[in-house]
């Protein structure tokens, strides 16, 4: 493996990016547009019906964001004209065959200019229905390769899933390829045209017997947990996403794969400025929950290592891994994380988030400073099954009794109480996972391309991707949850 100049590299490219109002993809193609401003152009997958409600995306919710501002000030007021240059918003969905791209002339102009395939589009829902997930996660992947086959220029398809695929491992996770019909278990028959077919059959009954929107959305949540389940996956997420993976090294062929399984991700660390952050991510609910006051318990053990990694890490070993494998048939695969090379725990988190909030404490709504206090630590399901039913179950037990006394005057509260509580241990049972996780996730591979990189020279310092830079209280105290206030708290 050896590289020259990425930058260069990246000089007269087409790049199709799927998934493209994500929050990888857009760091992804404002680093693109930066660096490289020769690049010859993005086509940028979004789904919409036509053209004009896809360009409208692009400028609401990735162009338009305070993330472009650094582009915006260099181009000033050319801006526009370069990004109209640059990118082609393409309206599609890539559960559909073709990526649903309906305009035959741009399909043809897609399959005969575009270089390299970035495979972002994902569902990270980890409670999400059985006909999503499989559609976007484990079929869309297959999409995506079928299409990219007919690209005649194609030198690599990048393909980004997750490090946790692994499930619920411990130790040293290795950077292992799946086989198809590989389970986490060792059970046998996972066949993904199987999967396809329970769930299209579950839909359709469901659909016969007239059930409502709401009772087909449960239904098929829980239809996705089960089959996960039964291969030994905690969550539809992570299930649906371990079965791209396998299709993909299926039936890739010669076609060079390169697939990225990043940890948790977070905000920027560096570029194209420190803290930039969006929407909810994993972690930042539970500094949301805290810093509003709403979080007065933690369940998980303290000392477990989180694994976490900043989003712009993550998008430079996408871009040095294109570099390094276009033209060279192959399937590799990268985690990018720190848990082996800086970890991180949740006792460090909570100090940080103790630390920050009783500095910068969050104004409430009335005008109110709201004042945090350590939390409670549960650190077995055990302790924490008694907590709730001290506190909760009791009370719920209480109210239903005082309900039936009363001809069901408290039903309402009754039945908001027990809606709480489902909705509690639903949120737990998804997460417990992640809370008591034991693994650490290897990255050698990951290793020997910072390796690569720095040998070329000038440019490692542009691609920066080093868990081991970052310290973990300066960037959480001074970079991280600021973000997460400032972009994300309502």
């Amino acid at each position: 493996m050896e590289l020259d100049s990425i930058v260069g590299f990246l000089e007269n490219k087409s790049i199709l990016v799927t998934g493209a109002t994500g929050f990888v993809a857009k760091i992804f193609v404002e680093k693109i547009l930066r660096i490289q401003p020769n690049v010859k152009k993005l086509f940028l997958l979004l789904r919409a019906g036509d053209t004009k409600s896809a360009t409208q995306r692009l400028k609401n919710e990735v162009t338009g964001k305070e993330l472009f501002r650094v582009l915006k000030e260099k181009w000033a007021s050319n801006f526009n004209s370069f990004l109209s240059e640059k990118l082609t918003p393409v309206p599609g969905d890539i559960s559909c065959h073709n990526l649903g791209v309906a305009d035959s002339n741009l399909r043809e102009e897609m399959w005969r200019e575009v270089d390299i395939v970035v495979n972002v589009a994902a569902t990270t829902n980890f409670d999400e229905r059985y006909d999503v997930a499989l559609g976007i996660n484990t079929l869309g992947a297959r999409h995506v390769l079928d299409f990219a086959k007919k690209c005649v220029k194609l030198k690599m398809l990048l393909h980004v899933s997750t490090a946790y695929v692994s499930g619920e491992r411990g130790g040293l996770i290795q950077e292992h390829p799946f086989k198809m019909g590989e389970t986490l278990n060792g059970t046998f028959g996972l066949d993904i045209e199987e999967e396809k077919r329970v769930m299209e059959e579950r839909l359709n009954e469901l659909q016969l017997e007239g059930a409502t929107q709401e009772a087909i959305t449960l239904a098929m949540k829980d239809l996705a947990m089960q089959r996960a389940k039964m291969h030994g996956w905690p969550n539809s997420y992570v299930f649906t996403k371990a079965m791209g993976e396998m299709a993909l090294g299926h039936f890739k062929e010669n076609l060079p794969l390169v697939i990225i399984r990043p940890t948790v991700i977070s905000s920027t660390y560096k570029e194209p400025f420190p803290g930039w952050v969006e929407g909810i991510r994993t972690i930042d609910s539970l500094a949301v929950g805290y810093g509003k006051g709403k979080l007065t318990f933690f369940l998980g053990d303290p000392e477990s290592v989180i694994d976490v990694i900043p989003v712009d890490m993550v998008v430079n070993s996408m871009i040095v891994a294109m570099a390094a494998h276009a033209n060279q048939p192959c399937e590799v695969i990268y985690q990018v994380g720190s848990s082996l090379k800086n970890p991180l725990r949740y006792s460090d988190l909570q100090d940080y988030g103790f630390r920050y909030f009783s500095e910068n404490p969050w104004i409430n709504k009335d005008g109110k400073a709201v004042k945090v206090g350590k939390v409670t630590v549960m650190r077995t399901m055990a302790s924490f099954h008694r907590y709730m039913a001290f506190r909760y179950l009791l009370l719920l037990k209480g109210l239903q009794i005082v309900n039936t006394a009363f001809c069901q005057y408290f039903r309402g509260m009754y039945t908001e109480l027990n809606q709480k509580i489902k909705f509690v241990l639903r949120l737990i049972d998804l997460y417990k996972p992640y809370l008591f996780f034991k693994g650490v996730f290897d990255d050698m591979n990951t290793e020997k391309l910072r390796m690569v990189l720095k040998a070329s020279g000038a440019e490692a310092d542009l691609f920066y991707f080093d868990p081991k830079c970052i310290d973990w209280e300066d960037y959480f105290m001074n970079t991280h949850i600021h973000g997460v206030v400032k972009y994300v708290f309502k």
